[in-house]
């Protein structure tokens, strides 16, 4: 799960991937194309709504994308089209490429819907961009 400052959306689609698959079989990460926040948790509104919707998220430390994320992850989901250019840009080869999805593509195929980034907004972007990513992540985890 790929966002900008690993601090708002991807650390809320981490923590609800892993709330609906088996952590003995899927290993679920989140990353930021910018390193602003590297080691931080996540936003306190991001704790908020995930602790509201049963979903603890205050383990999670922020972390910049690599190129070697490629080497370990068989999927790359990212939050917005921004992310996802800033990480086909780090892609070595075509198979690499494949790997990265716009993660609203889960209920808007090839439409390009972004999850709006809700760092500047009130408590409702969050409350928004939760029930996005929880939708996305249903049917991403019946699919896995």
């Amino acid at each position: 799960m790929v966002c900008l400052g690993n601090i708002c959306r991807s650390p809320l689609a981490e923590g609800i991937l892993r709330s609906k698959v088996d952590p003995e079989k899927v290993l679920v990460e989140s990353a930021g194309t910018g390193g602003w926040h590297v080691g931080e948790q996540p936003d306190p509104r991001s704790i908020e709504v995930g602790k509201a919707n049963g979903i603890d998220i205050t383990y999670q430390r922020g972390r910049k994308f690599s190129p070697y994320d490629f080497e370990t992850y068989d999927h790359i989901f990212v939050m917005d089209n921004s992310n996802y250019r800033d990480v086909i840009k780090l892609a070595r080869t075509e198979e690499e490429k494949h790997k990265v999805s716009r993660i609203m593509d889960e209920l808007f195929p090839g439409e390009n819907v972004d999850v709006p980034d809700p760092y500047y907004g009130g408590a409702n972007g969050f409350d928004n961009v939760y029930s996005m990513l929880e939708q996305a992540c249903e049917k991403i985890a019946a699919r896995i």
